[in-house]
């Protein structure tokens, strides 16, 4: 089975190629990647001299660059590529628009000539929007973004249902919860609060810190994607989530005990423009028609990050860089250093 995985250099591309080549020996692996400040190839160094698994430096949007690569036969396309913060997507919506709904039309175009066996999109539980107090994310639940970057990724969405049922592509839809563990860049909640609390600075926390996400152990959307390729119903969306829900400050207030830091570091900022109070996934379609059951609940995983992160303190001073730092000091105006 050859895998073109788009964006593979990023957090959850990067553990997903790992994840696969590891798991399976009948897996060859394209990895296409724009390599912007989030994509960072120290994230795939265990891989990089696997034969069965190629890097080519390219954007999604690139059509001359990417035919070629389509050319010599590919059987999966698995999308990750995309701008995926929403603070980001405030500051600058024209870059995701360009890059998760252009792009995908690109991609989507080139596997719909070359007759690619599936098309998987990787996709978020933000675009449904928010919930209240009660209740979950189902797959049929209606489309209702609330950001530039979730508006941008149901776009996405969208036209990759339209060429199933236009053009008769198959395709599947992933919808995960919040993603977190090994790799992910630090303007992220988790690896911004342990950089921040190892450092002894203050850990920005958006108004009440009540907003609550489903958190979901990355090594787990990994499994689920991987049965989505094998196993999915052609056309089928598939909602991937933990079953963790946490608030903002109850994630940091963990990390805070788990590193012996005090509470007296939460430091509480003006909150970002629409932030959506709740998400929470139903994920029983896929646990009951494929068989998946997350490795990690709540508690293992952070454990497993957290100490993830202390070993590799080098990894976390390398991947920062002035565009990181200006975008930091630019959103969080006015927190403490």
């Amino acid at each position: 089975m050859k895998l073109l995985v788009t964006g593979g250099a990023g957090f959850i591309g990067s553990n997903f190629i790992q994840y696969m080549l590891r798991e399976h020996n009948d897996v060859d692996i394209i990895n296409i990647d724009r390599l912007t400040y989030a994509g960072n190839l120290e994230n795939l160094s265990t891989v990089e001299k696997n034969d069965r698994y190629r890097l080519i430096k390219t954007d999604i949007n690139d059509r001359v660059a990417l035919e070629p690569i389509f050319s010599e036969g590919i059987d999966i396309v698995v999308n990750f590529a995309a701008e995926s913060h929403v603070d980001r997507s405030i500051l600058d919506p024209d870059v995701f628009v360009r890059s998760n709904i252009l792009g995908t039309q690109t991609i989507l175009e080139l596997a719909k000539k070359y007759n690619v066996q599936k098309f998987v999109q990787v996709s978020t539980d933000e675009v449904y929007g928010t919930l209240g107090e009660s209740g979950l994310f189902v797959e049929d639940s209606p489309l209702a973004p609330n950001s530039p970057y979730s508006a941008s990724k149901a776009g996405a969405d969208l036209l990759v249902r339209a060429y199933h049922e236009t053009f008769g592509m198959p395709i599947n839809i992933t919808r995960c919860s919040n993603n977190y563990g090994p790799f992910q860049f630090p303007e992220k909640l988790i690896p911004l609060m342990i950089q921040n609390a190892l450092q002894d600075k203050n850990l920005p926390v958006y108004g009440d810190g009540l907003n609550i996400r489903d958190w979901l152990y990355v090594e787990d959307h990994c499994s689920a994607i991987d049965l989505v390729i094998r196993q999915g119903r052609n056309g089928d969306i598939y909602n991937i989530g933990g079953n963790n829900e946490r608030t903002n400050i109850q994630v940091v207030r963990t990390i805070l005990q788990e590193l012996n830091k005090p509470e007296t570091l939460i430091e509480f900022v003006q909150d970002r423009l629409g932030h959506d109070r709740r998400y929470a996934i139903d994920a029983s379609k896929i646990r009951k028609e494929l068989g998946w059951n997350p490795k990690y609940d709540y508690e293992s995983g952070i454990r497993e990050t957290i100490r993830w992160y202390l070993n590799n303190r080098e990894w976390m001073k390398r991947v920062h860089s002035g565009a990181y730092q200006q975008y930091y000091s630019k959103n969080y105006a006015g927190a403490s250093s």
